[in-house]
This record gives structure tokens, sequence and C-alpha cells, in this order.
């Protein structure tokens, strides 16, 4: 890890100004105190008993100096020491280690556990502070608008034609794996079991009606063009110059067909076709079926046409091209949609006790798994980048964030030790006295 140099904190440099300065006037007065006793003798009772408490000051602060000093470095330097106290210096650097190991444990155990993560989040309504969150005009908007300034910048960065080759691609390939035949026969199922066909039907059959009633021309081409298709053409219009018009007649029988089946709901036709719908699901959910080889044949026909392809990359590149364009506008009705959608999703989360639950559940499950497959990983990084700390680098950061407290420790030892030397003289003091 390379090394950079770290400025002590202002906390820091107070705290070591003060224990200095406190050592220094304990130091001080145990020397004048010394020389006061020389030079007062009468007053020598007194003078033992405040010196007493200015040398006690003095081994408060100077085992107080020695006991933090050796949690970050060696205080002899260079200078020979017995083994045992050797050992018992650098503490911290000595056992970085070790203390990677616990860091990373402490961290496991009370953090990333299942355990511990299945009961922080049972105690948590997890989805309601999300449905909270998003129900927010505030935060929503503040997605919206994240979106807003991305998604442009993505298809800038990307290119369009890029994306929509890349989902041409994938969107291929993917339709070319998958069965369409099973897809297409649970549609009709779908449609079949809730009666949409019916709707369908009756919407298909009245357009139809309309449309030849209003546009009896168009109608009459129709025919003659199917009359010249089925090679009947010539034969209708013979017919014709007996007063025979077999062209209208059959217009007439189609739209008194359609009279019929659109006034009877259980027409024979609307059966046939419904039937025909039927036997259309079953063949489909058949794979080895001749429908579904023939429409999965279709489909592959399909996809591996040039002009297909390129219908579809040219339809995302427009369509990204006018979501780029909306989003870029101040009153995109794109982000207006979304803002409104995602405080709607919101809002339905908080009322939904039910789909909260649900969430809460899912959410549970997923972080309870994360947490027993990657907490071990976790660990490692953790102990990993520890290790990988320079020793100097790691004791002036711990020393700045802790030492000013540490050093004022040294402060304490003076105070402290200078009330307990002065609590002994006293003491003292008072036993010569009674004894005498």
């Amino acid at each position: 890890m390379e090394n950079t140099e770290t400025t002590s904190s202002p906390n820091l440099n107070r705290s070591k100004r003060y224990a200095t300065i406190a050592l220094v006037v304990a130091v001080v007065a145990w020397l004048a105190l010394m020389i006061s006793a020389k030079l007062l003798p009468e007053y020598t009772w007194f003078i033992q008993i405040l010196m007493l408490g200015a040398e006690a000051g003095v081994v408060g602060g100077l085992a107080d100096w020695y006991a933090i000093t050796v949690l970050f470095r060696n205080p002899f330097g260079k200078i020979p020491i017995p083994k045992f106290l050797k050992d018992h210096t650098e503490i911290i650097p000595r056992n970085k280690a070790r203390i990677a190991e616990s860091m990373g444990r402490f961290v496991q155990e009370n953090f990333l556990s299942p355990t511990v993560v299945e009961k922080s989040l049972k105690n948590t309504d997890l989805s309601l502070a999300i449905g909270q969150w998003l129900a927010n005009p505030k935060n929503n908007g503040q997605v919206v608008e994240v979106i807003q300034q991305t998604v442009p910048k993505i298809f800038d960065f990307v290119g369009q034609e890029q994306i929509g080759k890349f989902i041409q691609n994938n969107s291929v390939e993917w339709v070319k794996n998958t069965k369409i035949n099973t897809l297409a026969s649970e549609m009709i199922r779908a449609v079949l079991e809730n009666d949409f066909h019916q709707d369908v039907l009756q919407r298909g059959l009245d357009v139809a009606h309309h449309w030849m009633v209003d546009h009896p021309e168009e109608t009459q081409e129709l025919t003659r063009k199917m009359f010249k298709e089925l090679g009947v053409w010539k034969l209708a219009k013979g017919a014709s110059w007996i007063g025979i018009d077999v062209q209208q007649r059959t217009i007439d029988s189609l739209l008194e067909k359609v009279d019929s089946m659109l006034a009877d709901p259980e027409h024979p036709w609307r059966q046939k076709i419904e039937d025909a719908a039927n036997q259309l699901m079953l063949q489909l959910a058949d794979s080895e079926s001749v429908a579904s080889q023939r429409l999965n044949d279709t489909k592959n026909a399909l996809l591996d046409s040039p002009h297909v392809l390129n219908f579809i990359t040219g339809a995302v590149v427009i369509l990204c091209d006018a979501i780029k364009n909306d989003l870029l506008k101040s009153n995109s009705g794109i982000a207006n949609n979304l803002r409104i959608a995602i405080q709607q999703v919101g809002q339905s989360i908080i009322q939904n006790e039910a789909v909260r639950e649900l969430l809460n559940e899912k959410m549970s499950g997923i972080a309870i798994n994360l947490s027993d497959q990657y907490s071990e990983k976790v660990i490692t990084f953790i102990s990993e980048r520890i290790h990988e700390w320079d020793s100097r680098e790691m004791i002036d950061k711990i020393e700045n964030e802790v030492g000013g407290d540490l050093h004022m420790i040294r402060v304490n030892g003076v105070v402290v030790g200078a009330f307990i030397g002065l609590t002994l003289g006293v003491i003292r003091a008072i036993i010569d006295f009674a004894l005498t």
C-alpha cells in the first residue's frame, strides 16, 4: 500500500501539549519542593506532603505516557532493553494480523450472520419504508430526474444503432430458442376461458357488417377478385346476362349470415369458430403436432429474414430516439408518467399490507441468502485490506482518531497521581503526629 503522510489532528496536538505541560509542571514542582525543603527546614513536614504529591504526579504522568506510547511504538528506540519489555511494545503494529481477523469476525458475527440479518429484518417493515420513500413527491421526483439525465447519455454513449443490434441479436436468439407454440396455446386458452373470443368476434362481425354496408363498391370489387381467384368469375358474369346477379346475391347472403351471427350468440358458425379455436389450442399444446411445427417453422423463417431483422433494428432506433427526445424536454411526458407510476407504486405498497408482507418475506430471504453466501468473502476482504495497510500509516490514522483521548489520560495520570500522593502524604503526617 502506498505510504501517504498523515497530518496530526488539532485535537491530538492539543492533548499532547496539555499532557506535556502537566508533566513538566509536576517535575518542576517536585524539584522546587526538594530545594525548598533544604532552604526551609522548619516547614519540612508540610513541604514533604506537597513533594509526595508532586512525585506521585510525575510517576503517574510517566507511567501513563509509557502505557500509551507502547500501544503504537517502542519508546526506547534503539536502546537495548530486556526481551520481555521489548515484546510488549508496538502492541498494535505487532498484532495487526490478529486485529484484522478480529475485526472481520466482529463484523461477521454482529452484522452479517444470517441470524442477525433475519432478526434485524424481522423487526423492520422494510417494504413500508420503501413505499413511503417512493410515495414522497420529492423522492420520486429525484428518481425521475436521475433517469432523465442518465438515459439520454447512455443512448449517446452506446449509440442507438448498437442498442438496436444488441436487442435484435438477443431477442432474436431468445425467440428462436423459445417454443412459441406453447405460448400461443396458453394465449388461446386464456382467451377462451375468459370469453374474450366472443367479444372479439362480436366486434369483428360488427365492423365487417358496417364496412360492407358503407362501402358497397369496395365490397363488389373484393367479391369480384374472390370469384376470379376461385375461377368462377366468367360463370358469374354469364349468369348476369340472364338476370341473375350472382355477385350481389353472394354479398347479400354474406350480410345475412353476419346479421344472424350478430343476433344469435349460439349461432352454429360461432360454435364452429370456438371448436376450431379449441382444436388449435390442443394441437399447439403438443410440440410434435403439425400445427406446432408449422408455427415454429414460420417463426424461424421470419427471424431469418433480413427484412424482419432490419425492421426490428429500425423500430428500436426509432423508439430510442423518441424516448431520448422526450426525456430531454422540460415537460417530458415519459418523465411525468414515470413519476406518477412510482408514486402510485409507493402508495399501493403502503396501503396493501398483504403485498408488504410478501415483499418483506422475499427481501428477507434474499438478504439472508446473500449474508450466508458472501459473509465469509466480506470478512476475507476486510482482513486483506487491513493486512495491506502500511503499519506506520495505520498507526498514524488510529492515533489521530483516538490519540487525543488517550493523551488526555496522561493529564489525568498527573492530576490523579498528585491527588493520591497528597492524600498519602496527609495520612502519613497524621500518623507521625499521632505517634509523637
